[in-house]
């Protein structure tokens, strides 16, 4: 956290508390959480309003505050303070987000929040890479920070600072290339890109408008779980194949021996017979199935 010279560490981070108390974004709950930690008192704040893609903006003390990345500096038109600059490039050099306190159209301060990377991310884009699978990441973030994600858990291509009404138009850009998508996400504004891409793959755990919006909802929170729909997705694909053939293959040669097309060199059956086998292909088919039940779908278990 950095603030100007006549400001304390405090009064910002109690002020940007302010402005994102009646925010659900998992950084405004991490601002409100560091502050009650550091015991501020937060003031309370009213006409709450989000920018879409740039930051959110609330009236404290009669104030006009905001709170907001890169996106919102822009679309004010304000310049950041000569002494905070260098803390905030450092910031981004390292791959943490920024977001600048605001208070009466003046920056006042910047905050630094850095994403920890799970493990469980880590070993979901390894294993879909294994399985021939690209990954790409289409976040608000500002780019260095995207990048420097990107590069720790290896991803393949970035799309960055995109604005959340255009995160759809980086799917259709995908799909141009002639590529299917699967589209993860779990918030408002992924649903557009959800309901673009050919598979829409929305986090149990995230917003109902982003699960109406998608074709597989996963029951937890847990990336892998993309690995186990993929892997089952594939194990019943691969059995359909194996039953259209052996349920084909009882067709194509019990039913032309009952109609004695063989007959002339002595190979024959009765239709009672053939019935039967049709019969036990049936049953064959729906065993086949059943063997899915041995695929292990733990995302714990994946690789």
């Amino acid at each position: 956290m950095a603030a100007i010279s006549n400001e304390s560490d405090g009064d910002v981070l109690a002020l940007a508390a302010a402005v994102e108390a009646d925010s659900e974004h998992p950084s405004a709950r991490a601002i409100v959480a560091a502050a009650r930690n550091r015991g501020l008192t937060v003031p309370a704040a009213t006409g709450f309003r989000s920018l879409t893609g740039r930051g959110v903006t609330a009236l404290v003390d009669g104030t006009e505050a905001a709170v907001g990345g890169p996106n919102l500096i822009e679309a004010e038109g304000l310049n950041m303070p000569p002494e905070l600059q260098g803390e905030t490039r450092v910031w981004v050099e390292r791959g943490a987000s920024v977001l600048h306190v605001i208070r009466a159209g003046r920056v006042i301060g910047a905050l630094s929040l850095e994403d920890e990377v799970r493990e469980e991310s880590r070993q979901a884009v390894s294993a879909l890479q294994n399985r021939g699978i690209s990954v790409a990441m289409i976040t608000g973030d500002a780019q260095q920070v995207a990048d420097a994600v990107a590069q720790e858990l290896g991803i393949d291509e970035v799309f960055a600072q995109v604005l959340p009404q255009d995160k759809d138009k980086k799917v259709g850009e995908l799909q141009s290339r002639g590529q299917k998508v699967a589209m993860v996400g779990d918030g408002v504004n992924d649903s557009p890109a959800l309901a673009r891409a050919e598979v829409g793959i929305a986090i149990g755990a995230g917003t109902d408008v982003a699960m109406e919006s998608a074709g597989v909802v996963l029951a937890g929170n847990d990336p892998r779980a993309v690995l186990s729909m993929v892997d089952l997705s594939r194990a019943s694909y691969r059995k359909m194949i194996q039953n259209l053939i052996w349920a084909t293959g009882y067709n194509v040669i019990a039913v032309p021996l009952a109609a004695g097309v063989l007959a002339f060199a002595g190979v024959t059956i009765s239709p009672a017979v053939a019935a039967i086998l049709m019969s036990v292909s049936t049953i064959v088919v729906a065993l086949n199935a059943q063997l899915l039940r041995r695929i292990k779908l733990d995302p714990a278990d994946i690789r």
